[in-house]
């Protein structure tokens, strides 16, 4: 493990703001520290968190001794408020964007108790850190203005704010003094030539903060979820939101790129794109909260992507969130990386593995949409049958797996019952809707996958489900099973798959994907921590097997794991430390699932209770 480098702050020290176009990540220390713009997946124009040195980063620094740092979102929004306390008085900064896709990046200063001094700095670096802008002051604006590598790549950016700013290369700064209870406001924004642009005043200010507020609530005010650790699931609710994409409907994995799997180490990719597989997730997690438009966004952009399959009904892994298909993978040779971390990649080379999972995960998506309209497109259904015989030809082929392996593929059991997945899904729709099918011909090949799973993935002496054919190992992914109906959760052969996962990749709460070191199957060096996304869905499946109250214990172990503002990155040291593209969507979504399943099972043993007791049933939320 790499040293600790100075100017890089703990992944978890960040909340993230956002226009459900790009997003922000502001530190304790209030620096925006990484931004992309004006799309996830555009090139950054600040990017400290990735190179301290030259990433570029907007920090406002109050000027206190011994001061403690606390950050929190004004309540039931993205509003993200930094507080600094300190002996001599009180400060906050307060951080969001409006919710008009404009990129736009509205910060506040206050002074709350006492008069404080503040420093200011601003150095954007568009295009990946790339790029040192020519700066011009004019009035109460700067301007940054950039060519990046060619005439093509020019772009502006300014700051409007009433407090007088000093040039310096590539960047201005600013010495400022509050006294209790005044503010003074900075707009960070993308315009189209120095020298022009709207003009702001403090009354635009707040009426944006009430705008973006009042967005907010009124969004999460549509949630029907009403059960236990409320707070902890409508903060992963505005999480996914801030994660999707308004003009597309599609939801990036992750805000990020090139975060460290292990400091210093190799794992680190890019998350800012759409896969498939986190079709069926996303579906079930928002329609379970109520949040049906969002829900039917993301199915229309899958629809989207199943009109664009190859002729044989084949589907990419992922893809970028304007649908795009060419996410070829490359490194940033000139970036430092997070405490040294390299390579720093963009794109994404496991866009055009073959990972079998994926049409379980679509079939899935699509079942649980069809449910919730009553009814399925006749052109669609022909396109998703076309699907479902690839599946039949090719279930048996060996792949790369759930988890993008690049050590060669591999007969995975995660993909052979996912097979059988998109199968059983595809015969519910044909049945439910009187679709036109080869229903025989399906039967007969989702039993075979059933057959071969338990005949080829089952190890006797173990008593588990093994990762791939032919090996020993166990692997987290195998949690899905009873979660997609693959097998009972009651099933003896499950809960002795779970005593298996429980020894081999289960730490307190934290479950790691596989064991590498005793059964290397990635084809990487390095190590990684454990996954949080599988986490949940060890609890999940404690809790629908009738463990309930492990289940609880270990829920509320991993709730103890999110970041101060109820984040998660993707993964988790030992020692608890986050790591990984952060904030993780798929981490987010497994929360919501977990929870919802906990709070049932919990429901349903106070029915129970009461029943055993003579009264009558407390109500299902």
């Amino acid at each position: 493990m790499a040293q600790e480098q100075h100017g890089y702050p703990p992944i978890d020290e960040h909340g993230v703001i956002g226009d459900l176009k790009t997003v922000a990540l502001v530190n304790l220390d209030g620096a925006i520290d990484y931004m992309c713009h004006p799309n996830f997946d555009s090139p950054t124009v600040f990017a400290s968190l990735l190179d301290a040195k030259n990433g570029g980063a907007f920090s406002i620094t109050p000027q206190l001794s011994g001061l403690r740092r606390r950050q929190m979102y004004l309540p039931d929004t993205n509003i993200l408020i930094s507080r600094f306390l300190a002996p001599e008085g009180v400060a906050e900064i307060s951080d969001f964007m409006p919710v008009d896709r404009s990129g736009r990046v509205i910060r506040r200063a206050k002074a709350v108790q006492g008069d404080i001094r503040f420093s200011l700095s601003c150095t954007p670096r568009p295009h990946y850190g790339r790029s040192v802008p020519q700066v011009t002051i004019y009035h109460d604006c700067a301007y940054f203005e950039t060519h990046g590598e060619g005439d093509d790549e020019y772009a502006v950016f300014r700051i409007n704010t009433p407090v007088e700013l000093t040039e310096i290369q590539g960047g201005v700064t600013a010495e400022f003094t509050l006294k209790a209870g005044d503010t003074a406001f900075f707009i960070f924004e993308r315009v189209e030539v120095s020298g022009h642009g709207p003009e702001y005043d403090e009354s635009y200010v707040v009426q944006a903060f009430k705008d973006t507020s009042n967005f907010w609530r009124d969004w999460l005010a549509r949630s029907t979820y009403r059960g236990r650790w409320r707070e902890m699931v409508h903060r992963s609710a505005l999480v996914l939101k801030l994660l999707t994409s308004y003009e597309y409907g599609s939801i990036v994995a992750a805000a990020t790129f090139g975060l460290p799997e292990e400091l210093g180490g190799i794992r680190n990719w890019d998350y800012r794109y759409t896969w498939v597989r986190d079709a069926a997730f996303c579906l079930y997690a928002l329609l379970r909260l109520g949040f049906k438009d969002e829900a039917m966004d993301f199915f229309h952009w899958l629809h989207r992507r199943t009109a664009a399959c190859h002729q044989d009904g084949s589907m990419q892994v992922m893809y970028a969130i304007d649908g795009s298909n060419d996410l070829a993978e490359s490194s940033l040779e000139h970036m430092a990386g997070y405490q040294g971390s390299r390579p720093v990649r963009i794109g994404n080379g496991a866009y055009d593995q073959l990972q079998l999972d994926i049409y379980g995960d679509l079939l899935d998506a699509v079942y649980l949409a069809s449910k919730r309209n009553g009814s399925l497109h006749h052109a669609f259904w022909l396109r998703l049958v076309q699907t479902v015989e690839f599946v039949c030809e090719h279930w048996q082929e060996p792949d790369e797996g759930i988890w993008e392996v690049r050590g060669g593929r591999k007969e995975f059991l995660s993909s052979r019952f996912m097979c059988w997945v998109a199968v059983d899904r595809a015969m519910r729709m044909a049945a439910k809707f009187s679709l036109p099918a080869p229903l025989e011909r399906w039967r007969m090949v989702r039993d075979e996958i059933k057959r071969d799973v338990f005949a080829n993935f089952w190890d006797e002496d173990a008593g588990t489900f093994v990762q791939y054919k032919g090996s020993r190992a166990v692997d987290a992914s195998t949690l899905l099973m009873p979660l997609v109906k693959f097998i009972s959760p009651t099933d003896p052969y499950w809960l002795s798959t779970m005593r298996a996962i429980k020894k081999r990749l289960l730490s307190d709460c934290l479950v790691k994907r596989y064991d590498n070191a005793d059964a290397p199957v990635d084809g990487l060096t390095g190590s990684e921590g454990a996954f949080t996304t599988c986490s949940f869905w060890y609890v999940e499946c404690l809790a629908r097997s009738g463990d309930v109250k492990m289940a609880r214990l270990l829920f509320e172990k991993m709730l103890s794991y999110s970041n101060h503002l109820g984040l998660y990155s993707e993964e988790l040291s030992t020692s608890g430390e986050h790591l990984g593209n952060f904030p993780q969507a798929l981490t987010h979504l497994a929360l919501i699932s977990a929870a919802y399943a906990l709070n049932e099972s919990l429901e349903g043993e106070n029915i129970a209770e009461s029943t055993h007791r003579g009264e009558e049933p407390a109500a299902r939320t």
